[in-house]
């Protein structure tokens, strides 16, 4: 990794996106991480180079306010690669059109779509001056395969994938972007799917396989994969990759 990288995290308290951050650190970058909460453990770990904000990302105009800041552009001034890593997600709500609540589902689109091109947006004004700006979006099967009682977490998460395909064609030098599917990771994400009432999801049952059968991918695992391929030369030659399809 090159010397002076600087890699902006969403979600990295628990999960995918604390196993991200780890990675990102114990391989040299410096990470400005934001989430809700602190990760104390990681920062005890890492003093000095791990720089957290806390930030609700459905709050977009808190999001507009920190964005407008001095923060973002001070972290990657002198970079000479930049990483984002637009982690955050949530899953609800999940249900048919009856069961989803109109805040539900604000809250949904501004964590999974509103904040991560909001983000992508600032990351990419603010480091003009890097040799090497790098856009991840953490993406899922559910971009691209329709499943019941998912139909706000599938459309948000194919917006991210349609969003790189886009940017990809404006031929922005510097830039590369992808939007990452990372395969079934053993998250809380993953025990959310499982409490899930089968009348809201009725494919959870396949879930459940998947955890019983011992198929679901360790978040260090995914972690590993996801940063490899991030700072690998075939980053971004196409738009939208699954982690279980790469070499």
């Amino acid at each position: 990794m090159p010397h002076q990288t600087r890699a902006i995290l969403t979600g990295h308290t628990r999960g995918l996106g604390a196993a991200l951050a780890e990675c990102l650190l114990a391989q040299g970058a410096d990470v400005l991480a934001i989430s809700r909460k602190r990760n104390d453990a990681l920062a005890a770990r890492y003093p000095g180079r791990l720089h957290e904000i806390e930030l609700d990302l459905a709050d977009l105009t808190k999001l507009t306010d920190w964005l407008s800041g001095e923060t973002l552009s001070g972290f990657v001034s002198g970079a000479a690669r930049v990483l984002l890593v637009n982690n955050a997600g949530m899953l609800a709500p999940v249900g048919g059109l009856a069961d989803q609540e109109p805040n539900a589902i604000a809250r949904a689109v501004s964590v999974n779509v509103a904040a991560p091109l909001m983000l992508a947006a600032a990351v990419v004004q603010a480091s003009a001056q890097a040799t090497d700006t790098r856009i991840v979006h953490i993406s899922s099967g559910a971009a691209r395969n329709a499943y019941p009682g998912w139909s706000i977490y599938c459309a948000t998460k194919a917006a991210l994938d349609h969003h790189a395909r886009a940017v990809a064609l404006d031929g922005h030098r510097g830039l590369r972007i992808g939007s990452v599917a990372p395969g079934v990771v053993d998250t809380d994400m993953q025990a959310e799917i499982r409490g899930t009432e089968l009348e809201r999801f009725p494919m959870r049952e396949r879930f459940d396989a998947l955890k019983r059968d011992g198929q679901l991918a360790t978040p260090a695992q995914s972690a590993r994969k996801v940063v490899d391929y991030l700072l690998s030369d075939a980053f971004g030659d196409t738009p939208t990759a699954d982690i279980r399809d790469l070499k």
